[in-house]
């Protein structure tokens, strides 16, 4: 079973998770690997490249502004809806959002609800 695991931050309770840090890594993993057969989400992304960004020097507002522009798992769940329908899949792989920003959790939980509804009628 592969199991794929979307945190910048955390690490998975339990073992046999890969685990990915940020859209990219997230988007090379599926192409190079395939569908996982279960993706856990988290919303918010870059905390550590933020932390990094203050760690060398750059003020905490500038390194928040700069983390408004990392794409989030809601950016990943689009992409992987976009994944599924480009390669003709009529489903999409388990899911949960183990996010604790609650907006982000709910955005990506009814986007990937909505998602599944239309790929299983394909």
């Amino acid at each position: 079973m592969k199991k794929l695991y979307l945190d910048d931050i955390r690490i998975p309770q339990t073992e046999g998770w890969d685990i990915v840090r940020s859209y990219d890594d997230f988007v090379n993993w599926i192409e190079m690997n395939g569908l996982p057969d279960i993706v856990s989400f988290d919303h918010d992304l870059g905390e550590d490249v933020a932390k990094e960004k203050v760690a060398n020097g750059m003020s905490k507002r500038k390194a928040r502004e700069e983390k408004k522009y990392t794409k989030s798992g809601y950016d990943c769940a689009k992409w992987l809806v976009e994944y599924c329908i480009k390669n003709n899949l009529p489903y999409l792989p388990e899911y949960n959002v183990h996010s604790a920003n609650p907006v982000g959790k709910a955005n990506i939980e009814s986007y990937l609800s909505n998602a599944k509804k239309h790929l299983n009628k394909l």
